[in-house]
């Protein structure tokens, strides 16, 4: 666990940018020698515990306003711890597997934008093949929904 990094933070490290929590977290790691405890099995397992560590402060809330209204101050506090472990596992998971985050965050809303136009999806929460045309489901969407028919199919099989 990296536990938060308040107070151990040094004054060069920036958590502005995806690329200065990538070192900070790097650092804070190469200090304690944990890079051989640093594989990635071993980091995503860790990230998915995180996540559940997040989880557990929303469950049995029912829906949550923006802004946790209803909160307390000490609960906006540990969310903000365990979204920090979030985002430091996803950064360290990132930088063992040479992944560039901020570049693979760029390419992948780009997709995004293609997938879920802005003048069909504004205010929708479809599927995006509910934005594919016609022609273009021709093109690549009967192929898609083969897959995903084969892919249910499998699914109740295993169940």
């Amino acid at each position: 666990n990296f536990g938060t990094m308040q107070g151990g933070g040094e004054k060069q490290d920036n958590y502005s940018t995806l690329v200065g929590v990538r070192d900070a977290v790097r650092r804070f790691a190469g200090e304690r020698e944990w890079d051989q405890f640093h594989t990635p099995r071993n980091l995503v397992l860790a990230l998915v515990g995180e996540v559940g560590e997040l989880a557990e402060c929303f469950q049995w809330k029912g829906e949550v306003e923006e802004g946790l209204k209803g909160f307390t101050e000490e609960e906006k506090e540990h969310i903000g711890e365990e979204m920090s472990d979030v985002l430091f596992y996803l950064a360290r998971l990132a930088d063992k597997c040479g992944v560039d985050l901020p570049a693979a965050a760029e390419k992948k809303m780009a997709k995004n934008r293609a997938k879920y136009p802005k003048d069909k999806a504004r205010g929708r929460a479809d599927k995006y093949t509910a934005y594919v045309s016609k022609e273009e489901e021709g093109k690549g969407g009967e192929k898609r929904k083969r897959d995903e028919t084969e892919m249910r199919n499998e699914q109740t099989k295993s169940e």
